[in-house]
């Protein structure tokens, strides 16, 4: 396993959080919001399964880690003018990219295109957790300001 020091392993696990967070605020319903927090919770606590050999997920979500408090998730600090600018994305995109430049060289080529997946599944689940309407039930789960910031994260993690 890759050692990463614990300023390195907090980007690592705040990529995730970030981009998941982005894409459930950028069309905010109280319901909706809360459905989507699932889903991200659900890919936080399942991708090492899914992932049991890449050091990167890991050394961040396996169930010993998790359950240790070594690395806390934490919901990434996003100011409200972040949220009515668009630059909510932005920041989550660059959340990732830190989060990126840390595994780079320390990761194989294949960790890192999983850990983009992942990083890209947390943003599409959420995306898909729950539709507009009433308790978030509606029939088109994909929002388009959500459509837009999916294929904003998918440019830039080329996944």
């Amino acid at each position: 396993m890759t050692d990463y020091t614990q300023q390195e392993l907090e980007k690592i696990s705040e990529a995730p959080m970030s981009v998941g967070m982005a894409v459930a605020l950028v069309d905010m319903g109280i319901i909706s919001t809360a459905i989507e927090a699932v889903a991200l919770s659900k890919q936080l606590t399942t991708v090492a399964k899914k992932y049991p050999g890449n050091s990167i997920i890991q050394s961040v979500f396996s169930e010993e880690v998790l359950k240790s408090g070594q690395i806390k998730l934490q919901k990434p600090n996003f100011k409200p003018e972040d949220v009515e600018s668009g630059a909510i994305v932005d920041r989550a995109i660059v959340s990732a990219q830190n989060a990126l430049s840390v595994v780079e060289g320390k990761a194989t080529p294949e960790e890192i295109s999983q850990y983009k997946e992942f990083l890209y599944d947390c943003a599409d689940a959420v995306a898909n957790a729950a539709g507009s309407g009433l308790f978030g039930t509606g029939s088109n789960k994909v929002s388009d300001k959500e459509a837009v910031a999916l294929a904003k994260i998918k440019a830039e993690l080329m996944v």
